[in-house]
């Protein structure tokens, strides 16, 4: 059987040499590269390594870690992403679910359990502190909720205003849909008061996360 290929994404170093180091005893673990979460060829790394496991540090990212790796695993939707990071926010592993995570793992912990994780999330499991994994069960649980009673109101939506959702997905902002669907900014707030207003939700992120729950595909997705 091929060795595990595995890309270490961490903005601090030595933490992926150590680690590098580590698992180079693992006879069926290769670490196949390494970079930081803010290499600009982030992208082209990903697709050119084609790693089996992605292991990425979130805390860069703060509210917008969802975006963010929906955007790593759409690069190599093959690959299985597990957090392993010095954050401790609940609601940030909530959103690394939703984004597709398989795995959060805390860096407090040791590398044996790491390699534990690494084997067991490339046989299809996942594994998430026990801490965390009531709190994500129940938000899972309210967007199958959400999805199944916002059905209706995604179908509410006009053509536009999709449109400007799908938009909102991609991680853009006022000006840039503006500029996208040819329309004027206030255009655009215009019609995400009236996206807020039938998803019944009071912020982009909720809104996304309703389409999303919803089923509602973007057409791409931007760092």
């Amino acid at each position: 059987m091929s060795p595990i290929r595995l890309l270490l994404i961490d903005d601090h170093l030595m933490v992926t040499e150590a680690l590098a180091s580590r698992l180079s005893g693992a006879m069926d673990i290769w670490v196949a590269g390494r970079c930081t979460t803010a290499d600009p060829n982030l992208i082209d790394i990903i697709k050119g390594v084609r790693p089996d496991i992605i292991t990425i540090e979130v805390e860069p990212f703060g509210d917008d870690v969802g975006r963010i790796l929906a955007t790593v695993i759409a690069a190599r939707p093959e690959a299985r992403v597990i957090v392993l990071s010095s954050d401790h926010d609940v609601t940030h592993a909530v959103e690394a679910v939703r984004a597709g995570a398989a795995a959060w793992l805390a860096k407090e912990q040791g590398a044996g359990e790491l390699e534990d994780v690494l084997r067991g999330v490339i046989r299809g499991e996942s594994w998430f502190p026990p801490d965390m994994l009531g709190p994500i069960l129940r938000e899972l649980r309210e967007d199958a909720r959400r999805a199944r009673s916002q059905d209706d109101s995604l179908g509410g939506l006009s053509k536009r205003e999709r449109e400007v959702l799908l938009e909102m997905m991609d991680g853009k902002h006022g000006r840039q849909i503006a500029t996208d669907l040819a329309i004027s900014v206030d255009t655009v707030r215009t019609h995400i008061r009236n996206i807020f207003s039938k998803l019944e939700v009071h912020s982009r992120l909720e809104a996304v996360g309703v389409a999303r729950a919803a089923g509602l595909q973007s057409a791409g997705l931007s760092m």
